[in-house]
């Protein structure tokens, strides 16, 4: 029985891999560094091993059948991960990790990177090497290792282990301070209102919290008005004076504090989405993913204490 369940070779799955990609036994070949017949050989050897064939064998291209994609499917992951964990033994000789994250840019730039001096200066035989995204990651079709993204955290066959809130003020310019008034109300003018496309319904959903009841002007004002993709963006797009925008205060702070930027409540509106570690099951026993876990968690949790 133990023979029956023996893996196939590294080398025919690699075949599989490259074929089902380059949709070419030759193009794999020269990807591999093999002949064409030894990458046909691989893949025959396999489809005898599996009792099944994998590849519908056409005359312009290879094409998988439903039995090779639903295999492919499954084994691309172990793939990477053998990629990574050989990538990772050849840079640094089992002394430490390596670890690629996904990060959205303003979470990675105003709150994530000027606290990782003191992961590395605690963890300098992990190195963590960083993506940056719009959205959430296909984690098959990537060689990241986790992604600390902004969702709901309801990610199937994926684990969802939840970081940090977002909570917003509202925060605008000097600037525009003395032309408007410090107060955000039923007079603000229709342009006045940032949006990010983050948190679209932020402003609706802060009027609400306040319990302002919006005038005809400022009721359009919150689904319209300027629109950024990015809150950083939107964050800028405040200091220099265009209007009053919602963030959370790991963005402002730098600003605030040379009074470039200043807040108009001391109420915070909490999105129903937050900050989410997420990352496939079979990253979860990677060394420096784990290490990376808690020192994560326990800055999140330093935020709010």
């Amino acid at each position: 029985m133990s023979g029956l369940l023996r893996a196939p070779s590294t080398m025919s799955l690699l075949c599989l891999e490259g074929s089902a990609r380059l949709h070419s036994f030759t193009a794999a070949a020269t990807e591999l560094r093999l002949t064409q017949g030894a990458v046909s050989r691989q893949i025959i050897a396999l489809e005898a091993r599996l009792d099944t064939k994998l590849f519908v064998r056409r005359r312009d291209a290879l094409v998988l059948t439903e039995a090779g994609r639903y295999y492919l499917d499954e084994i691309a992951p172990l793939l990477q991960r053998l990629e990574r964990a050989t990538a990772n033994v050849m840079a640094l000789k089992g002394r430490g990790g390596l670890l690629t994250l996904s990060v959205g840019a303003s979470l990675g730039s105003y709150w994530l990177v000027p606290r990782l001096p003191a992961f590395t200066r605690a963890h300098s035989e992990i190195t963590l090497n960083f993506a940056t995204r719009v959205g959430s990651v296909d984690f098959a079709d990537t060689n990241v290792d986790a992604s600390l993204e902004f969702g709901e955290g309801q990610r199937t066959h994926l684990k969802n282990e939840f970081v940090l809130p977002l909570l917003l003020a509202p925060y605008a310019a000097p600037s525009w301070i003395a032309l408007h008034g410090k107060a955000v109300n039923n007079r603000t003018p229709t342009s006045a209102l940032i949006h990010h496309s983050t948190v679209p319904e932020a402003w609706q959903a802060w009027f609400d919290l306040e319990g302002i009841k919006a005038g005809t002007e400022l009721q359009a004002s919150r689904t319209q008005g300027p629109r950024y993709g990015l809150m950083s963006m939107a964050l800028n797009a405040a200091v220099a004076g265009l209007g009053v925008v919602l963030l959370p205060a790991f963005m402002a702070q730098d600003a605030l504090a040379i009074g470039r930027l200043k807040r108009l409540s001391k109420r915070l509106w909490r999105a129903p989405r937050g900050y989410y570690l997420v990352y496939p099951p079979e990253s979860a026993e990677l060394k420096p993913l784990k290490v990376f876990r808690d020192w994560l968690l326990v800055q999140a949790a330093s935020e709010h204490n």
